[in-house]
């Protein structure tokens, strides 16, 4: 790892570090620069996200006052970046729902190519209608509408991503376990068995049943993808 991104990466550990302490009331947003990062902390975050054979290749965004911005550009088809609690579930569990107002949250993932095309435009929409205010219940009848019009590519085909940052902030659990993304359009409950939410089965995360559901797959704790410390 370049001592480029060791600095970025250290900035992403202060950056976390110096979050206010004081939140804002329960259902509001606290302000948009709560939510945004150093630039080259959050590529550097970005990047963590999958092993660098994928990785160094990718497109890298970064989120902006207005939604996300290419800030690297890639050759391998697949994108970085570091989701905000605004690209919470749509739909289900419910509780999720309100993670677009936790500022605190830093999801680093990259897509490949596949799930850049068809999966990445669904959550930059939600990370702009959060930005501009919108609740769950209102982002959730944008992101129905707009899949309704065409105006989201539709899911017809299985595809991936991954998140294997070891410096990811998931909220109160932090860092999760590294695991794969696997975007199943109307996954339910009974796709991989009815195991349970939040173990180290492979298990329907978001939205089950719907065209936006989840199957997330823990792997090993040797796949964490760390900021070398020397």
């Amino acid at each position: 790892m370049t001592r480029s991104v060791l600095v970025a990466l250290s900035l992403f550990v202060a950056s976390t570090v110096a979050l206010p302490a004081a939140q804002a009331p329960p259902g509001t947003y606290p302000p948009v620069a709560d939510y945004l990062m150093p630039r080259e902390a959050e590529i550097a975050l970005a990047r963590s996200a999958a092993p660098a054979l994928i990785a160094d290749g990718a497109t890298v965004k970064v989120l902006t006052t207005t939604g996300y911005e290419v800030a690297a550009q890639g050759g391998n088809g697949a994108v970085c970046l570091v989701m905000r609690g605004f690209t919470g579930p749509t739909y289900t569990p419910a509780p999720l729902r309100d993670l677009v107002y936790d500022p605190s949250i830093r999801a680093p993932i990259c897509f490949t190519a596949p799930s850049a095309r068809v999966v990445l435009p669904y959550y930059e929409l939600r990370t702009r209608l959060g930005l501009a205010g919108r609740t769950p219940d209102q982002i959730a009848a944008a992101v129905e509408a707009a899949y309704a019009r065409g105006d989201l590519p539709a899911r017809t085909d299985v595809t991936f991503a991954y998140m294997f940052s070891a410096h990811q902030h998931l909220g109160p659990v932090g860092a999760w376990h590294p695991h794969v993304m696997v975007f199943v359009p109307y996954a339910d409950r009974t796709t991989v068995g009815d195991t349970p939410f939040g173990g180290l089965l492979p298990t329907v995360t978001d939205d089950a049943g719907t065209p936006f559901a989840v199957v997330v797959i823990p792997v090993g704790e040797q796949q964490f993808v760390k900021r070398a410390t020397n």
